[in-house]
């Protein structure tokens, strides 16, 4: 009995463990049924993030539905390929790029740009930086850069440069002007200058001015005056002068050194003077010879004497010369009219006027030497001596027999000034042409 009790709950044992086993075994396989369901019913993305490519299956529908399953969270620059609202398909590619803040500095001021891109050119695009062709960028625009790279950028400006006498616009971006005067290759001489500092700062539309400085020599001939001597000489007359010795100008070399600024002499120093030729001085012979006139009358004629003394110091003093207007009513008769024209000697015609020794300015006393005050009854013409010498003997029509002892600023060329003692005889004489003979 015991036996068949045990035979039966063992049987019920079985079939229990049984039904359990076939529960398991239906739940499993539905639960693999359902997974693989599950799994089929997904897409397959392929996604490169940051460079990095990967295959995800997804029952998202969208595009930002999958990446936030995937925990992404695009930034505002990030790059993403898809619109968030792009439906999902099967096989589809998706790529998201995180985008990467550059510091770039502009003349000093530090900005920055957020960006996928990793060229100098392109994150200063970004930047919305704009570019000449003379600014200054570093590194190149064309190098690729990441995050700890600082991107500088120099603006070019408009300088006006004055080399020498060449002046021109160049693009710079020095601050100073001696890396100014580097860029464009600009050297100095030892003795050319900047008339700027050259720790200066260089500002936009200033001007940098290199004056170009040079040292010359130069060597010149220039003449030397001779000097002029004068000796007293008893021979000739006094007022007279004769050249004994005719004088020549020397000659020196002197030797100069020159400075030039931009080719224009600004300095001029004498360094050397050497004679080449001695200069001959000139000797003048002065006359100190003088000539004292007498009268003697006869019943018929007047007769002239003359004597030479040599006087230490004469007081001559030019006699100015009276003048009158000429009258129309004839010369009142001399006795020297009555004089025959004697023949021989030089003949010619000369315009005649008269003075006296008390004419204002007047001392009296002749050229050579004569005192008309005391000897007012002498007959004596002032004259041009290089027309008639003084001291010659002369006869004047309507005067008579003279000597020519005075001279006159106004008697030049072939004129004579007769002396007249008498004021009212010199004014009534006017000026006449009149022939004369030289005698001696």
């Amino acid at each position: 009995m015991t036996n068949q009790t045990n035979s039966a709950n063992s049987t019920k044992s079985f079939k229990g463990k049984s039904l359990a086993v076939t529960i398991a075994t239906v739940l499993l396989f539905a639960a693999v049924l359902t997974f693989a369901i599950y799994e089929g019913t997904k897409n397959t993305v392929t996604v490169t993030a940051n460079g990095e490519q990967e295959q995800v299956r997804t029952h998202a529908e969208t595009v930002g539905a999958f990446l936030e399953e995937q925990d992404i969270k695009p930034g505002e620059h990030d790059f993403v390929s898809h619109s968030s609202e792009t439906a999902i398909n099967e096989d589809m590619t998706l790529e998201w790029d995180a985008a990467e803040q550059y510091a770039v500095t502009v003349d000093g001021e530090a900005t920055s740009a957020w960006t996928t891109k990793n060229t100098v050119s392109e994150i200063l695009a970004t930047a919305n930086i704009e570019l000449t062709k003379h600014d200054k960028v570093t590194p190149a625009l064309d190098a690729q850069v990441d995050e700890n790279t600082k991107i500088s950028v120099e603006k070019a400006y408009e300088v006006t440069i004055q080399d020498g006498l060449e002046e021109k616009k160049v693009w710079s971006t020095s601050k100073t002007v001696a890396n100014f005067l580097k860029e464009n290759k600009i050297t100095l001489g030892k003795l050319d200058r900047v008339e700027t500092e050259m720790d200066a700062l260089v500002l936009p539309n200033s001007q940098v001015k290199v004056v170009r400085v040079e040292k010359l020599t130069d060597v010149v001939e220039d003449s030397v005056k001779y000097a002029v001597e004068t000796k007293k000489d008893e021979t000739l007359l006094k007022g007279s002068e004769k050249v004994v010795q005719k004088g020549q100008n020397g000659l020196v070399e002197k030797t100069y050194e020159i400075v030039k600024e931009n080719g224009k002499e600004v300095k001029r120093n004498l360094k050397n003077e050497k004679i080449v030729k001695e200069p001959t001085k000139q000797v003048t012979a002065v006359g100190t010879k003088t000539v004292v006139a007498s009268v003697s009358r006869g019943a018929q004629k007047e007769t002239i004497k003359t004597a030479s003394t040599e006087k230490a110091a004469t007081p001559t003093a030019a006699v100015t010369t009276a003048k009158a207007t000429p009258k129309a009513t004839p010369v009142k008769a001399t006795p020297a009219a009555a004089e025959p024209e004697p023949t021989g000697g030089k003949e010619f015609y000369v315009s005649a006027t008269a003075y006296t020794a008390s004419c204002t300015g007047c001392s009296g006393i002749t050229a050579t030497g004569i005192n008309l005050k005391t000897n007012p009854g002498l007959k004596v013409i002032a004259v041009d001596p290089s027309v008639i010498p003084l001291g010659s003997k002369v006869w004047v029509e309507g005067y008579g027999n003279a000597i020519a002892g005075d001279t006159g600023g106004a008697i030049k060329g072939n004129k004579i000034d007769l002396f007249m003692a008498n004021r009212s005889d010199a004014l009534s004489f006017g000026r006449k042409q009149v022939k004369v003979r030289i005698l001696n």
